[in-house]
């Protein structure tokens, strides 16, 4: 049953972002970003309600009130795709910092390419890092938050990657806040994995944290203790649920 519910919600996924990548462009592309955001973000919560149809996953939010109400860097874990949905409607305008590869997957990176992300090269570390804090900080100042990955890749539940501090560094640079997000996504939309699982993703959303006259390797530290710690307690609890 796993697999043909998650296949069922493959179907309706790839018809979903034929349709919003299509009509977006065709309809959209000329249109100012708020309005792509407006509307590609019916994309995000279809596709959401999508999952919770076919294959059982719930999601339940703690926090969303902290989110301050002016633009900020947030850094978030990075388990699935799943929380790349939700983040891009969580608070609007934002921008994501991505792997410019995915604005060429067909139809998925041309509805992707309408929200304007700032598309970096990884091959090239230097000239990557250097063109987040460029772009970011012109972003921000635009009145868009900016969403980080600091960990650059997935990584499945219960292990850390390494905390890159371009986000830091760019919250610092730009004088913006930095709010850490902590979830469990990774248990019911495991990474490169086709089955998905029935279940409820928590996500946590943390207090903003001042970067006045702060350290980027510092304020990075903060963010990571802040952010694992949170996955303990989810995975822990996940734990005490568990048959």
């Amino acid at each position: 049953m796993l697999a043909i519910r998650s296949a069922l919600f493959y179907l309706g996924y790839s018809l979903l972002t034929i349709f919003f990548s299509m009509t977006g462009m065709i309809f959209f592309s000329r249109a100012s970003l708020l309005k792509r955001e407006m509307y590609l973000g019916n994309w995000n919560f279809t596709v959401m309600w999508w999952l919770r149809v076919t294959c059982g996953v719930r999601v339940e939010i703690h926090g969303e009130d902290k989110l301050p109400p002016g633009p900020c860097v947030i850094l978030a874990k990075h388990q699935s795709q799943w929380e790349t949905f939700y983040l891009q409607v969580m608070k609007r305008p934002v921008v994501t910092v991505l792997k410019k590869e995915l604005l060429k997957v067909p139809f998925f990176g041309w509805g992707l390419a309408l929200m304007e992300p700032i598309g970096i090269d990884r091959s090239n570390p230097k000239h990557a890092l250097r063109f987040i804090q460029e772009e970011g900080v012109r972003r921000l100042q635009k009145g868009q938050s900016v969403i980080v990955f600091p960990e650059g890749t997935r990584t499945p539940p219960g292990q850390i990657g390494n905390y890159a501090r371009s986000g830091a560094e760019l919250a610092c640079r730009a004088g913006v806040p930095i709010v850490p997000v902590a979830h469990n996504a990774g248990h019911c939309w495991p990474a490169k994995k086709f089955l998905k699982y029935p279940g409820t993703i928590h996500m946590i959303i943390g207090a903003p944290i001042d970067t006045t006259n702060g350290n980027s390797r510092e304020l990075t530290e903060k963010v990571k203790t802040w952010i694992e710690g949170e996955q303990q307690k989810l995975e822990a609890a996940r734990a005490t649920t568990q048959p």
